[in-house]
């Protein structure tokens, strides 16, 4: 009836037409996707909560330690099924390397050194000394950090690993030693250090850097001698931070000397130790007293960089009859080939009226071109070259 009287009242040529009813969800596009954030959520915690993943999705790799086929003695954990079973493995000498061994089931991690005769547990302490190449292993003892410098059977680190040198020749004429300081943290600049410059000049490292050891270790091998910097405290600190275990004023002679031996574990094969930085603590001799006592009863030298006028260091090595040196001029403090040449005329001048002269400079890359031009031109000039071992030498014998 209703169908028939819109049709009557319906205008003439014109149709009716039917509205289609819209079909409508029984919930809103918001409300989907917060349905499935949560599922996801849901299921996330799940995983999270009764799957036995100790490494939390983190990427491992399993590397299979065997023992040599003549080794006839099991490996210790062999037939156990453990997660991460120990065992021996012989390597060449020197050719070292240190594998983190992760416990499937309690994600614990184990260093483990493979080098030498051996494979030695590192654990927090660094890589044994004893891998590196040219390393004499009966002048280290192991602290909480790893291996350190000592003396034994009369032997020092000194005299051990100071670079060789005619030093009859040295005695005769005025000598130069140059030592390039703060290696060890930019790879590219210390390579640099290492490759362009001659072996005569000593290079000294900092314990800082992802690989502090291998470094010092390439340097060996181009025969430079090293020599090993440790942090300490400047009159601006904390604003000027030398960096992690710096010797401070604030501490007390053990907690220095505690930090002194995680630097001394750092890397092996230097033959003396320099302050990095350190105007104020190098000023305190009851701080510096301890410090210097350690070293060289240790068997190593003392470099000071010169920048403190009031540094102990000279009084303090002397009581100790350690050998040392004083840096007489920063050759790059102002880092142009102008400034850099006019220094090196400088050294020349000095070791020409006391015998004897010391610089030091840092891996920039005009330091190391104008180091290189000069060092060529020494011989014509009547000086000789020399590490800085035998310029300590000379100046004790003198």
């Amino acid at each position: 009836m209703t169908e028939t009287t819109d049709d009557l009242s319906t205008p003439l040529g014109q149709k009716t037409q039917r509205r289609n009813r819209r079909f409508r969800l029984p919930f809103t596009a918001m409300q989907a996707l917060a349905v499935l954030l949560g599922l996801f959520l849901v299921a996330f915690l799940v995983v999270a909560l009764f799957t036995d993943n100790p490494f939390g999705g983190e990427p491992i790799a399993r590397i299979a330690l065997r023992q040599p086929a003549d080794d006839k003695a099991p490996a210790s954990g062999a037939g156990k099924s453990e997660p991460a079973a120990k065992s021996a493995a012989q390597t060449p000498s020197g050719d070292s390397k240190t594998v983190t061994i992760i416990d499937g089931s309690s994600g614990k991690r184990q260093d483990v050194v493979i080098g030498g005769d051996a494979t030695e547990k590192a654990g927090t302490e660094a890589a044994p000394a004893a891998a590196m190449v040219g390393i004499d292993q009966r002048l280290l003892e192991k602290s909480k950090y790893g291996m350190i410098p000592a003396m034994a059977d009369g032997l020092k680190p000194f005299t051990v690993y100071a670079a060789d040198a005619d030093r009859t020749k040295a005695a005769k004429m005025p000598v130069i030693a140059i030592v390039v300081v703060g290696l060890g943290v930019g790879a590219a600049k210390t390579a640099d250090a290492i490759m362009k410059l001659p072996p005569a000049v000593t290079l000294a490292f900092t314990p800082y850097g992802a690989d502090p050891a291998t470094l010092a270790e390439r340097a060996r091998a181009q025969r430079h001698e090293i020599l090993l910097q440790v942090p300490m405290e400047p009159f601006d600190y904390p604003d000027n931070d030398p960096g992690p275990q710096t010797l401070l004023t604030s501490l007390t002679p053990e907690q220095n000397i505690d930090r002194l031996y995680w630097h001394l574990s750092r890397f092996q094969g230097y033959a003396g130790i320099a302050n990095f930085m350190g105007a104020r603590f190098t000023a305190a001799d009851t701080l510096m007293q301890p410090v210097i006592r350690e070293a060289a009863k240790r068997g190593l030298g003392y470099l000071d960089d010169g920048s403190s006028p009031r540094s102990a260091a000279p009084a303090v090595t002397a009581s100790q009859s350690m050998p040392f040196a004083k840096a007489d001029f920063t050759i790059d403090a102002v880092p142009t080939s102008a400034e850099i040449d006019r220094t090196l005329v400088k050294l020349e001048t000095l070791a020409k009226e006391r015998g004897m002269a010391v610089g030091i400079a840092s891996a920039l890359p005009i330091s190391i071109e104008r180091l290189a031009a000069w060092i060529k031109t020494l011989d014509s000039r009547g000086i000789m070259l020399v590490p800085l071992t035998t310029a300590m030498l000379k100046s004790k014998s003198g």
